[in-house]
């Protein structure tokens, strides 16, 4: 089928839901997770290129883009059960990566095998691009999450996913970080909400972390 396989495949992400199986406010698609990680990293890469840092934004798109590409073969796998312990999220990490590789192996020309290995890699690593996918994803995961406690969303695992990807956020050494954290943050924090959860105490307790 060649290429046409990748293309048609990209409609799966549309129905894949992140979060299943927990009441929602607003649901949220895999696909729509990927492209506003896009628009949080290009916001973050002007961030760091202001403080000096030279990024590699063709690398960027690629990674950011296409991160969650695997979870077409595996599905949304929740976060707490993903990181509940490093050999678990390896074991993961290696199935994904097996069915994409079988995937480009079965499907993609042999001219073009070379390109979406690199394309469709596991792009979270050391490098500036791979530090601010990292903090881009996690992004999408406060802001996911916080919408669903300001309208009153009283599920714990919105609590949990707020509060431990604020405190990776954190952790994260990036300029864009000082500047989520100081600028960006605090905005969202001071919003007006009639939630019964007290999203400020969350946020301050996650951050002296």
């Amino acid at each position: 089928m060649g290429i046409h396989a990748y293309f048609r495949s990209l409609n799966e992400l549309e129905r894949i839901i992140r979060c299943p199986g927990k009441f929602k406010f607003e649901e949220h698609s895999v696909s729509a997770h990927s492209w506003k990680v896009v628009q949080y990293a290009k916001t973050l890469a002007d961030i760091e290129e202001k403080h000096g840092v030279t990024v590699d934004w063709k690398k960027l798109y690629e990674i950011t883009s296409s991160h969650d590409y695997g979870e077409i073969f595996i599905g949304d796998i929740k976060t707490p059960v993903k990181h509940s312990s490093m050999e678990l999220r390896k074991l993961i990490q290696q199935v994904e990566e097996g069915m994409v590789q079988h995937f480009i192996e079965e499907h993609i020309p042999e001219d073009f095998k070379a390109i979406f290995r690199q394309q469709l890699r596991e792009g979270k690593d050391e490098s500036v691009e791979g530090l601010i996918l990292e903090v881009a994803d996690k992004m999408d995961q406060v802001y996911e999450a916080f919408a669903e406690l300001q309208r009153g969303n009283t599920e714990k695992e919105f609590i949990v996913m707020y509060r431990n990807a604020l405190v990776k956020i954190k952790h994260i050494e990036l300029h864009c970080v000082d500047y989520f954290l100081n600028e960006i943050l605090p905005d969202m924090v001071n919003e007006e909400s009639l939630s019964p959860i007290d999203i400020k105490r969350i946020t301050e307790e996650a951050l002296a972390l």
